[in-house]
């Protein structure tokens, strides 16, 4: 999985990794850099997925690419993504 792929991983491996990140900006930057930043999932991010990607503690949105093409489909994101914060 990667950007432009088509593909997705797990989200608990997409939340996983996001964690990593952030405890590596927390060694190298301290942790109220860490805890400001916004870590942003870009893999494949669609209207079937969104929502259980916002769903996780360390994954703070998503970059969305070839869903954002059609409005049908970037209004169902959005609608999903709504459903996780609210």
């Amino acid at each position: 999985w990667a950007i432009g792929t088509g593909e997705v991983c797990e989200a608990d491996e997409a939340n996983r990794v996001c964690g990593l990140i952030r405890a590596t900006v927390a060694e190298v930057a301290g942790e109220q850099v860490a805890a400001s930043m916004r870590i942003l999932y870009g893999g494949s991010v669609n209207p079937d997925n969104i929502e259980g990607l916002m769903a996780k503690p360390e994954i703070d949105g998503g970059l969305v690419g070839g869903a954002s093409l059609k409005a049908d489909s970037f209004c169902a994101l959005i609608s999903a993504a709504a459903k996780s914060v609210s």
